[in-house]
């Protein structure tokens, strides 16, 4: 299966002023996250950092996964920004733990 993973808010902290270099890992979402992978699904966070800013958020952000153990096979930015998302696909990161046997 081919999944995309927002990063802010689905397993690191929502922070203020765009600062995202304070972003805090959410640990219990990357295990999920991270046992999905390793049961062969592919893992591709998709993130908006910098897509109104224009500021290239890729150093920060490549080094947080990597610090914080995150297993994926891809780095996208440029997800739009939006109030609200509504997808036949879309699940919300609020339940993640509901997916916690890599199912």
């Amino acid at each position: 299966m081919r999944i995309f993973v927002d990063i802010d808010g689905t397993i690191c902290s929502i922070v203020k002023d765009g600062k995202y270099q304070d972003a805090l890992p959410i640990i219990d979402h990357i295990d999920v996250l991270n046992k999905l992978y390793n049961k062969g699904h592919k893992i591709t966070y998709w993130t908006a950092r910098g897509t109104e800013t224009g500021i290239d958020w890729r150093e920060v952000t490549t080094t947080q996964l990597q610090t914080w153990g995150v297993k994926y096979h891809g780095l996208e930015f440029g997800k739009p920004t939006y109030d609200l998302f509504i997808d036949d696909k879309a699940y919300n990161a609020k339940s993640l733990s509901h997916l916690k046997g890599g199912d």
